[in-house]
């Protein structure tokens, strides 16, 4: 029994040095980033009522949010699950600006299951988004700051995954499918089960053309997806038509600003699709299934809290960045300072800290207290005719 005081939940996970040190560093790397474009930095709380967190983007979240109850008030609170429907409420209710917005963030969320990103349930979340710009040119700022995000997490190899919820939620509106029909054919399309789909549609009634476009919808992806789709969607009602012309600016909108980024569509990919409004995204790498960042537009999000503006974002997990990622951050070797009062010592070890060097100075422990190397030091400080000098150990040693 003892043993298992130390384990952790399933999908909780410890973050120990110097892993922790290398997640800090590119957490300040990404908000600076984030910041010289304009993106201002907000910290929502960890938990809030469950009614914020499950409106908009939320009601796709409800499965995945820990839920509890204020002893305070009696209302239902919930452990946020995503941090987007906050900084919704930021934006919307608290900074009612009439110019757009930029805002960015990151925290700890909370997830009842894995999720895609890497069946962690704790994901340190980060992302950025645009409020109050419907144009594709804050589509297009987003995905090259998700590309920026991957770069600086040291990860080169990746390529973009374009779809637009339009397409299928025109396509569904059209054919006169209810509610718990279009559920159910998006549920089959998320897993590509032709049989299935086929199946649903006939026995939802639909026939002829609508028929038709919905069963291609499955098939609608690789590189030449937008050519087929004009081909095969050509009877399709004009905001379906309309949606497929807007992922085809989108994507030629990329190629000026990320000639050398891969863009791939999957028109029948619907990540968020009961918050999604437009163009929808994602970001992979080679030989790895799971999508590493994600986003897309929700121009609807703000509405239930009182002022609906269009947005788009996205958001990534800073430990997955770190999983799939080349970085080599080398921790600072220490710098040893014996236990001392000495006013000279003590400015030294001060000049040494505001210059960035880690200074660890020693706590007595008598002859047997460790070696300064097994603390990670290089360098001490010694006393040279009244002065403190650095010395390096190993030559010391030697």
């Amino acid at each position: 029994m003892n043993e298992e005081r130390w384990l952790l939940p399933a999908g909780i996970e410890e973050i120990l040095p110097p892993q922790a040190r290398v997640i800090e560093t590119l957490r300040r790397e990404l908000l600076d980033l984030y910041s010289s474009w304009g993106y201002e930095l907000v910290i929502p709380p960890f938990i809030d009522y469950l009614e914020s967190l499950l409106t908009g983007t939320g009601q796709d979240l409800d499965l995945q949010t820990f839920k509890l109850t204020d002893q305070l008030s009696g209302r239902l609170l919930g452990v946020r699950a995503d941090m987007t429907p906050q900084v919704a409420r930021i934006d919307a209710h608290h900074l009612r600006r009439e110019t757009p917005t930029r805002l960015c963030y990151l925290g700890t969320v909370l997830h009842t299951r894995s999720d895609d990103f890497a069946g962690t349930r704790s994901p340190l979340q980060i992302g950025a988004e645009i409020y109050g710009h419907s144009g594709i040119e804050s589509d297009v700022e987003i995905l090259r700051l998700i590309m920026l995000t991957l770069r600086t997490a040291g990860i080169r190899e990746t390529y973009l995954d374009l779809g637009h919820v339009g397409i299928y939620r025109g396509l569904a509106r059209q054919a006169g499918l209810s509610p718990v029909q279009e559920h159910d054919l998006f549920d089959a399309l998320q897993r590509k089960a032709i049989s299935e789909i086929e199946t649903l549609i006939a026995t939802s009634g639909v026939v002829g053309a609508q028929a038709r476009m919905l069963t291609a919808l499955a098939e609608l992806n690789g590189s030449d997806a937008l050519e087929r789709a004009t081909r095969l969607l050509r009877e399709a009602d004009p905001r379906v038509r309309a949606a497929v012309d807007e992922l085809r600016q989108l994507a030629a909108e990329l190629q000026r600003w990320l000639p050398d980024v891969s863009i791939h569509y999957d028109l029948a990919e619907l990540r968020g699709y009961r918050y999604k409004t437009g163009a929808v995204f994602a970001a992979f790498v080679p030989g790895w299934g799971l999508e590493i960042a994600r986003g897309g537009r929700y121009d609807d999000i703000g509405r239930v809290f009182g002022r609906a503006r269009p947005a788009v974002g996205f958001s990534t997990d800073l430990k997955e960045l770190l999983r799939h990622g080349a970085r080599q951050d080398a921790v600072d070797a220490a710098v040893y300072a014996p236990w001392s009062a000495d006013a000279a010592l003590q400015e030294c070890i001060m000049r040494l800290r505001a210059a960035g060097r880690r200074v660890i100075q020693a706590l007595p422990e008598g002859a047997s207290g460790p070696h300064p190397s097994a603390l990670g030091c290089r360098q001490q400080l010694v006393e040279r005719g009244g002065r403190w000098e650095l010395e390096d150990l190993l030559a010391n040693q030697g």
